[in-house]
């Protein structure tokens, strides 16, 4: 692995990698994709909005798990991430799906994976699998280096109050509101944030910290339709961080593989035999 790529991801949080995916790999990841859009979990929303747009989202869903654990291990992600974190070991942890079609469609709110996830430590990561050519500026977009911030709540999604907390009560600082700042800093010529996103293609992958903030660019005209699927995966040096306990939804464990979850103290290594090792 290219070192710039490795520091990248550290320092960063985030990095693409170019052509990761072979024509095989990816025509797996896309039936595991359909598959998933056509089977969905007890995880999953979907707008429809007329008849032409749509936006679906879908979480670890336990249908797909079987098919899901089998395909990642053709894959290349745990060599990619065992480089990038310099971890001996790689666990696949699951899956996440979005949708975007029809040509009109907001950006989803900035937000961090571990305000809903109860993650901490160095080797977590995301892996961003587009199956369309993506442009730039309706591509993922991250806070360079956020993934060493603040931990902020997390946001309900609710657009007209982006920053809504997920958790309440003061526990966690309140997302600042990143778009209204960037705006504003535009204005002035001091932009408050340096936001990293890239153009990607079918086989490349954007790596991600899922503590980075991060949000989805809207589609429109020139990009009508993004379908995207991650897969999360961790390594050594990924522990349990129990969530805030003001949301009775999300207390301590979240809503992904609950009675797993239950099991783990504060601070232990995040291991159970649920979750498909790779190296």
């Amino acid at each position: 692995m290219d070192e710039s790529v490795r520091e990248a991801f550290r320092e960063d949080g985030t990095a693409l990698i170019e052509d990761c995916l072979d024509e095989g790999q990816l025509a797996r990841c896309r039936q595991a994709f359909d598959w998933a859009v056509a089977n969905p979990g007890p995880h999953a929303t979907t707008m429809f909005d007329g008849t032409e747009r749509r936006s679906h989202v879908d979480n670890a869903n336990p249908l797909a798990k079987e098919r899901l654990d089998a395909m990642v291990s053709s894959l290349p992600f745990g060599e990619l991430f065992a480089g990038l974190w310099g971890s001996e070991h790689v666990w696949y942890f699951a899956e996440e799906i979005f949708l975007k079609s029809g040509g009109r469609g907001a950006r989803s709110c900035w937000h961090q994976d571990t305000a809903y996830l109860p993650w901490a430590g160095e080797h977590w990561g995301n892996a961003w699998i587009s199956f369309q050519h993506v442009p730039k500026h309706n591509s993922l977009e991250v806070v360079r280096g956020s993934h060493r911030g603040v931990q902020y709540d997390g946001t309900t999604f609710d657009l007209d109050d982006p920053t809504e907390p997920l958790h309440g009560g003061g526990v966690l600082p309140r997302l600042p509101d990143i778009d209204a700042e960037l705006a504003a800093g535009r204005d002035t010529h001091d932009v408050p944030y340096d936001v990293l996103s890239w153009a990607v293609d079918p086989g490349d992958v954007l790596v991600l910290h899922p503590r980075s903030l991060h949000g989805g660019a809207g589609v429109d005209a020139g990009c009508p339709d993004r379908h995207t699927l991650v897969l999360r995966f961790f390594g050594d040096d990924a522990t349990f961080r129990p969530l805030p306990t003001a949301n009775e939804r999300y207390a301590r464990n979240g809503i992904l593989f609950v009675e797993e979850m239950a099991k783990l103290a504060p601070g232990a290594p995040f291991r159970s035999p649920v979750f498909r090792q790779l190296l």
